[in-house]
């Protein structure tokens, strides 16, 4: 069964800074891509960044790039979003997602399988 795990949400302050991880078990491979995805309320679930499994760079929506970094781990079954510079429109739930193995994900949700519960975050003023 796969699973995946989110954590490191909460409250934060305005231009302060966030690290989310999550953690993938149960995928019979190492070669899928991991990706992050907000979702605010009322509005369409949006794509944040994300990393293939052939360790080609992350990407990211343009919108964020610069303070999001995505990463993922040695293991390759975990990936980081490191959130700086936060504000309040950045206020959502953070999803992490997995493709199928071999397959690379992209900045569509359609194209991950597997997702996590999400974790809130709340940038305050």
């Amino acid at each position: 069964q796969v699973r995946l795990v989110e954590s490191g949400g909460g409250l934060v302050q305005v231009g302060g800074s966030l690290r989310l991880s999550c953690a993938a078990s149960g995928l019979p491979a190492t070669n899928y891509g991991m990706g992050w995805f907000r979702q605010a309320p009322g509005k369409e679930r949006e794509f944040v960044g994300a990393v293939d499994g052939s360790g080609s760079p992350p990407y990211y929506a343009d919108s964020l790039k610069g303070r999001f970094t995505v990463s993922r781990g040695n293991a390759r079954d975990t990936v980081t979003l490191q959130m700086d510079n936060l504000k309040p429109e950045d206020t959502a739930v953070y999803y992490c997602a997995a493709s199928r193995p071999y397959y690379s994900g992209s900045s569509i949700p359609t194209s991950y399988a597997y997702w996590g519960q999400g974790t809130q975050v709340t940038v305050s003023t």
